[in-house]
């Protein structure tokens, strides 16, 4: 097997946990092979540098040997280097950023344009 794809691929080395959500992170432009955006159906072979963005990390991947089929976790070194670097490694100690919101006690739910401006800002965090 020379080639597989990629979201079948990202599965089996267990860096999604269904294919599905592999799948679902090549739709929204979160994995790169070679810098480019990749879609699922991209085929991956030997060699190949594959960049998947989850959360504030991106992890970088290296292809030893495509495989389609689930890999127990300690095999997976045999398939895949990871090849993140340190300092994207790093961001997932970092203290968390919080934001607390202050809102009267008694003034009920917010309404529909305080829930917009609460998901701006809470997306700018990301």
């Amino acid at each position: 097997m020379d080639e597989v794809r990629i979201d079948k691929f990202l599965w089996a080395i267990r860096v999604f946990k269904t294919r599905s959500d592999a799948a679902e992170a090549c739709r929204t432009g979160k994995v790169s092979v070679g810098g480019n955006a990749a879609k699922s159906s991209k085929q991956v072979r030997r060699g190949d540098v594959i960049e998947v963005r989850k959360g504030a990390v991106h992890y970088s991947y290296q292809v030893v040997e495509p495989v389609e089929k689930r890999q127990g976790a300690q095999l997976v070194p045999n398939y895949a280097l990871d090849i993140t670097p340190q300092y994207e490694l790093d961001k997932l100690s970092a203290p968390n950023e919080t934001v607390f919101l202050k809102r009267d006690r008694g003034s009920g739910r917010p309404t529909k344009r305080e829930r917009r401006e609460i998901d701006r800002l809470l997306e700018s965090l990301d």
